[in-house]
C-alpha cells in the first residue's frame, strides 16, 4: 500500500532544514525503489515549507516506523504530520522529471 506523508516544518526551520537536508536525501535514496513521488512543499515564494512522500509499505505501522527515523523528524523540523494510505487510480503524465 502506498502511504501519503504531508508534512509541514514548524516554522523557522529553514536553516536546519538545509543542514539536515543531506541526511534526509540520503535516507530517502535507500527506499528509492518504493517511492512513487517524493519532493519538498513550497511556499508563494518557493521556500521550502515541509515534505510530500508517497511510499509503499506493508502497513502503516510500518511506514509510521520509517518515519519516526526520517532525520527531518529526528531533528525536530517537522510540526504537522500526517500519514494517509492512498490508492492510485490515474497514470501520472506532468509534473515529473524524466528517468535518469
Amino acid at each position: 500500500m502506498i502511504y501519503v506523508f504531508h508534512l509541514l516544518d514548524k516554522p523557522n526551520q529553514a536553516a536546519l532544514r538545509q543542514q539536515i537536508r543531506p541526511e534526509h536525501k540520503a535516507y530517502l535514496a535507500q527506499m528509492a525503489d518504493r517511492i512513487a513521488f517524493a519532493g519538498p512543499l513550497l511556499d508563494a515564494h518557493e521556500q521550502m515549507i515541509g515534505s510530500l512522500l508517497a511510499i509503499d509499505f506493508e502497513s502503516r505501522e510500518a511506514a509510521e516506523q520509517w518515519l519516526s527515523h526520517e532525520p527531518f523528524t529526528q531533528a525536530g523540523v517537522y510540526g504537522a504530520v500526517r500519514i494517509d494510505a492512498f490508492t492510485n487510480l490515474w497514470v501520472q503524465k506532468a509534473g515529473f522529471p524524466p528517468a535518469a
